[in-house]
């Protein structure tokens, strides 16, 4: 079976991080977050023709599935192993001005569920992959490499990393998994990941009754047309986003929208989309679309937000 890969990361920068935190930048340059979030999917074919190679020579970005959490034990060392990390610190020795952006990229356990748990793995994981790399510069410092190098971090579903391999093969018991680093090396401007759901067709939002999460039968065929289209491009997944008016307390809310979303999922699990194609999300009263003061604004607030991605 054609082993499938997905990968996410649409770019969405945080300017938190410079290249050295006690230079000023220069005059008119600007500041690059090093995260990286959002969601990205790619075919085996894309994976192996687009950023996974060999050869520096002939192309310009590099995976590698190092482990970057030993950093702080290798840079101690007087003649580090970098086992496959071997030809990138080859290449930075030969090649001593090279502009590179390095990437750490992690997952959080499926199999951890606890929404506040995830977030505080998230931070954690953020810090722990910053330090890493920073050490890595220092190293490259104290040994007189003039390379500029920009950190960033990024998050992948370890699902979709893994492919058919996720269901077929032994899973780690870590919280946090090192999946590894993706590297980019020259000055052209390149966004490490394309957005997977670039060029997707748009779907409206579906409307709900204040107070009520059933999915009126007009929308039926809606659902019809959107299950097809997620069926025919087996690359996308679907985010469900719930919204409610104002009229209730906030748990109130938040639980209403939440239950809009579940109920277009399971519409949609009926119709055959397995359950990991489809994301949920409660916004409650966040981001109105109308005036909450008035009967017109109320009913287009109710709503479900369908994005493809």
């Amino acid at each position: 079976m054609k082993r499938l890969i997905i990968l996410i990361a649409a770019l969405m920068l945080i300017p938190t991080f410079g290249m050295a935190q006690s230079a000023k930048p220069k005059k008119g340059t600007k500041e690059v977050s090093p995260f990286v979030e959002g969601k990205q999917k790619v075919r085996m074919t894309d994976y192996d023709s687009i950023w996974k190679f060999t050869s520096f020579d002939q192309k310009k970005i590099y995976f590698c599935d190092f482990d970057y959490s030993q950093m702080g034990t290798l840079v101690e060392e007087r003649h580090p192993e970098w086992g496959n990390f071997n030809p990138v610190m080859n290449y930075l020795s030969t090649v001593s001005r090279s502009p590179m952006r390095i990437c750490a990229i992690y997952a959080i356990n499926p199999n951890i569920n606890d929404p506040s748990k995830r977030r505080q793995l998230e931070e954690q994981a953020k810090e722990e992959a910053l330090l890493s790399l920073n050490q890595l510069k220092d190293w490259m410092v104290n040994k007189e490499m003039k390379n500029k190098t920009q950190l960033m971090v990024a998050q992948v579903d370890y699902r979709y990393w893994q492919g058919t391999d996720y269901f077929v093969k032994p899973q780690t018991q870590d919280a946090i998994v090192h999946v590894g680093v993706l590297l980019f090396f020259g000055t052209k401007k390149i966004e490490l990941f394309h957005s997977a759901g670039e060029g997707a067709k748009t779907f409206a939002d579906v409307k709900f009754f204040p107070n009520d999460a059933t999915v009126q039968p007009s929308w039926e065929s809606y659902l019809d047309d959107l299950a097809e289209y997620l069926k025919q491009n087996d690359r996308f997944e679907v985010l469900l986003q719930g919204y409610s008016d104002n009229q209730g307390t906030e748990a109130y809310c938040m639980g209403l929208s939440r239950q809009r979303c579940v109920e277009i999922k399971k519409k949609l699990i009926a119709r055959g989309i397995p359950e990991y194609r489809i994301e949920v999300e409660a916004r409650g009263t966040a981001d109105p679309i109308g005036d909450n003061s008035t009967r017109e604004g109320q009913i287009a607030n109710n709503r479900v937000a369908v994005s493809i991605q």
